[in-house]
């Protein structure tokens, strides 16, 4: 039977500790997965479901930030997560000297360019105005989605620390403003065009097939979500049955009903 936990920052040491000393040794059958409130937990709850139909346990714990889902796979508190991308994954390992690995890909969270003014971009027009997020690591993964759109060109090696400084070419001499992204959606009818991460998209309810001019690659770093787990655990059998449930039908069927283009399957 698969259970659901939320465990919040003030919660977590308490949970813990109680884990460690009131329950003894953790119940093997049961694998329990991080992820973060909302679609990445909707995500591993839909899994879950469908791994009860093939005889796996799965126990739903759900986070309310984005450090402690690795703190807890690296203690063994959980046996996987799933809510983060390659790079996000790697940095953590860099700053706590931690071995957590990706198993497989999980979901698509893509950024993209949105206009509520042209459906394309051949339309962008001459000394366009488009905004893009004003944080490091989200403008210069728009800048990179510019790039990637033929609307700009980058220094070499550029990459997701880009700014504004490295473009060397701009031919349609467009007008890049930096926004918060939270604020970018509300840009549209300001903007000729926004490059808007997906939680946004979300939240504010633009469609990406009705105002989606353009969308990151499926290969994108930033926008593939992954499932970890430790190093020494990758290997598992059990591991690989839920990665195959991840690219299942039932799951891209329920991606597509629940999300309607804003998540889409990594398969």
């Amino acid at each position: 039977m698969k259970l659901t936990k939320k465990i919040t920052l003030p919660l977590l040491a308490s949970a813990l500790a109680f884990g460690l000393t009131g329950c003894g040794k953790q119940d093997e059958s049961v694998i329990k997965i991080g992820a973060t409130v909302g679609p990445h937990a909707q995500v591993v709850e839909a899994v879950a479901k469908e791994a009860e139909k093939q005889g796996i346990n799965i126990e739903v714990v759900e986070f309310s930030d984005y450090i402690t889902p690795n703190a807890a796979l690296a203690d063994g508190s959980i046996d996987l997560n799933s809510y983060q991308h390659q790079p996000f994954l790697d940095n953590y390992n860099d700053a706590h000297s931690s071995h957590l690995v990706s198993i497989g890909r999980s979901i698509l969270m893509r950024m993209g360019v949105y206009s509520n003014k042209y459906d394309n971009l051949e339309s962008i027009p001459e000394n366009a105005r488009i905004a893009i997020p004003n944080d490091p690591t989200n403008g210069g993964r728009g800048l990179l989605l510019l790039e990637e759109a033929g609307l700009i060109t980058l220094k070499e090696n550029a990459g997701y620390s880009a700014t504004l400084g490295d473009i060397v070419a701009n031919p349609k001499n467009i007008k890049i403003v930096e926004v918060d992204a939270a604020q970018l959606p509300r840009t549209l009818d300001d903007v000729d065009a926004a490059a808007i991460t997906m939680n946004y998209v979300m939240s504010s309810g633009l469609n990406p097939k009705e105002q989606g001019i353009y969308l990151e690659s499926k290969d994108a770093p930033l926008a593939v979500m992954v499932v970890a787990s430790r190093d020494a655990d990758k290997d598992k059998e059990v591991y690989e049955q839920i990665m195959s449930i991840y690219h299942s039908k039932a799951i891209n069927d329920f991606l597509a009903s629940t999300f309607k283009g804003t998540i889409e399957a990594a398969n």
